[in-house]
């Protein structure tokens, strides 16, 4: 009995596939984020306002690297109590029925 695997609960099975998907959308929304402020900064530099290999280009798409990562680090801690509410609301509702 010590030896086999415990499968989880419906609930814990629900709330593993809304933070999967939770973590899916914060590396797509970092992803967006830095492709939108790279294009940008691109585009100042094509307009002259600054050069592509000069040292304010690349401080400036590292702190955009530095926001990506932050947006993905709060996903997933800022969507969790959510994906949780969200789960017991919907098993609440299951369990009335």
């Amino acid at each position: 009995m010590l030896q086999q695997d415990d499968d989880g609960t419906p609930l814990q099975e629900k709330l593993e596939v809304l933070a999967d998907q939770i973590g899916k959308m914060g590396m797509w929304a970092a992803g967006l984020t830095l492709v939108a402020l790279t294009l940008h900064l691109l585009w100042d530099s094509f307009q002259g306002h600054h050069s592509i290999f000069s040292l304010m280009f690349l401080s400036k798409f590292v702190d955009y690297v530095i926001i990506s990562v932050s947006l993905i680090v709060m996903a997933v801690p800022e969507g969790l109590p959510l994906a949780v509410t969200i789960s017991l609301a919907y098993s609440v509702g299951k369990m009335k029925d």
